[in-house]
């Protein structure tokens, strides 16, 4: 069986023939708005150590098994 080669592809638009609308272009950005304020609050509350121990959730436990073993 040989290989497929790759198509090159036109990326200068999305999903479409032609440009984006208004529309589109808006909520793209409100998009990429939204994810970069969620990467920056984990950022944020990975640098605090904001985990679950800290919000009071119950850790994960490790518990031995019957031969001693600790298991997940």
């Amino acid at each position: 069986m040989s290989k497929n080669k790759s198509k090159e592809l036109d990326v200068d638009f999305i999903g479409g023939q032609g440009p984006l609308t208004k529309e589109e272009e808006k909520q793209i950005s409100e998009y990429i708005r939204r994810q970069k304020l969620l990467r920056a609050k984990r950022q944020h509350s990975r640098k605090l150590g904001t985990g679950s121990a800290k919000k009071g959730l119950p850790q994960r436990t490790r518990k031995p098994d019957e031969q001693g073993k600790v298991v997940a």
